[in-house]
């Protein structure tokens, strides 16, 4: 007999509930923008009891362009004494080492993370394991888009809103990152209505 078919949002409640029992840490930066040649300004980690484990500023080694700073508020005043991507990397590589990475947008993320190794020359050799939050809320929520033949994406900031947390979107990595702890916690409760 074959395998009962799973609802889509009861599966994205039971992963979320695994990824937990992982003790993940979460991850969030903030950028010079979305291309090619982006590059981290500011990270920031945060372990699975809400303890801060990493917080930094990264000087980019260009300037941050207007359209950024006005979504972060992070101003390259701000950034002229930071340590640079190279600086900060042992630390943060440090805090993600053989532990489950929860991210939202992780594909994101984790290029820009690659991208600001390479305006370094610092070889890319990571193999994280690492959770999309905001692939499986999508598939929590369950709304197909059919131009992309795939679930809905929802912004960090709208994911928030409809679950009912009050910690705001306010495009800074601590923030961001307990946002997307919060949401992750919110889908793997949810199993009782699903």
């Amino acid at each position: 007999m074959p395998a009962p078919i799973l609802n889509p949002s009861l599966q994205a409640v039971q992963i979320a509930q695994k990824v937990l029992q992982a003790k993940p840490v979460y991850l969030d930066t903030e950028t010079t923008g979305l291309d090619s040649k982006a590059e981290i300004v500011e990270i920031s980690i945060v372990d699975h009891d809400d303890t801060l484990l990493f917080e930094s500023l990264v000087r980019p080694t260009r300037p941050i362009p207007p359209d950024s700073s006005r979504v972060h508020h992070i101003t390259d005043e701000m950034v002229k004494s930071a340590p640079t991507w190279a600086e900060v990397w042992p630390s943060v590589r440090a805090h993600l080492d053989r532990r489950v990475i929860a991210i939202y947008n992780e594909e994101y993320d984790l290029r820009l993370m690659q991208q600001s190794h390479q305006v370094h020359r610092m070889p890319w050799q990571e193999r994280f394991k690492s959770i999309c939050v905001m692939k499986l809320y999508a598939q929590f929520r369950g709304i197909f888009d059919p131009r992309r033949r795939t679930y809905r994406f929802f912004s960090l900031e709208e994911a928030g809103r409809s679950a009912g947390i009050s910690i705001p979107n306010s495009h800074r990595a601590q923030d961001d990152t307990r946002l997307t702890r919060a949401l992750l916690q919110y889908i793997a409760a949810q199993e009782a209505n699903v």
